[in-house]
């Protein structure tokens, strides 16, 4: 029987996704590579790196099972300034001494748990039939809505110079910018380093996960 056209391979695709590049460019040369209808569970701003999960041929139709999952990541955040963005590719709207080791403690610890945050002005949320990118880059300002988060895990890694290295387990939809930003900083750096039980050390733009493989991990307890 022949497999209609763009349904074939079927399964997952992890990819480990380099800074300077759109989650899209990097879904879409899969697409250019395999034939099949791609899609992705989730996708990372440019400045970042980290864990794309790629939905190929038929699992692009259960995408819905792979949107939602939790996400680790490491990020460095310069707690001297805050950017327009959030991130590096922001401007500088705001300096300051860094926070002292105690108060920084004492501010992640307000972090960890059920938050709320404000969505970042740089972001692909629709405000009023608008991206909200959009409206921030023509200068247009709004009020960003809250979204509710779940922050599992928070790990100080180092704190050197104005600069906290974080580990954080969070849910899905959580913008680290916004923590940075509700710290009194900016992203310098963002990895991901895992979504739901898919890890970034598991990469290989090559090999293509089964996706009953795929599916029974995210069942598994």
């Amino acid at each position: 029987m022949t497999v209609p056209r763009g349904l074939e391979p079927t399964g997952v695709i992890l990819l480990d996704k380099p800074a300077g590049r759109s989650s899209f460019s990097a879904v879409a040369e899969t697409r250019r590579r395999t034939g099949a209808r791609t899609g992705h569970a989730g996708t990372l701003d440019p400045f970042a790196t980290g864990l794309l999960v790629v939905l190929s041929g038929r699992a692009t139709k259960v995408a819905s099972r792979f949107v939602g999952l939790d996400k680790r990541y490491l990020t460095e955040i310069d707690l001297t300034a805050r950017t327009s963005t959030g991130d590096p590719e922001g401007d500088v709207v705001d300096e300051h001494d860094a926070p002292e080791p105690d108060d920084l403690a004492a501010a992640l610890d307000e972090l960890r748990g059920e938050i709320e945050l404000p969505i970042p002005a740089a972001s692909a949320v629709k405000i009023a039939g608008e991206r909200a990118y959009r409206l921030h880059r023509r200068g247009v300002s709004v009020e960003m809505p809250l979204r509710r988060s779940a922050v599992y895990e928070l790990t100080l890694v180092d704190y050197a110079a104005g600069i906290a290295k974080l580990d954080l387990c969070v849910s899905s939809g959580t913008y680290v910018r916004a923590i940075a930003d509700v710290l009194g900083g900016h992203c310098r750096t963002l990895r991901r380093l895992e979504v739901g039980p898919f890890s970034v050390h598991e990469a290989d733009p090559a090999r293509v996960l089964p996706l009953g493989d795929a599916l029974a991990r995210i069942d598994a307890p």
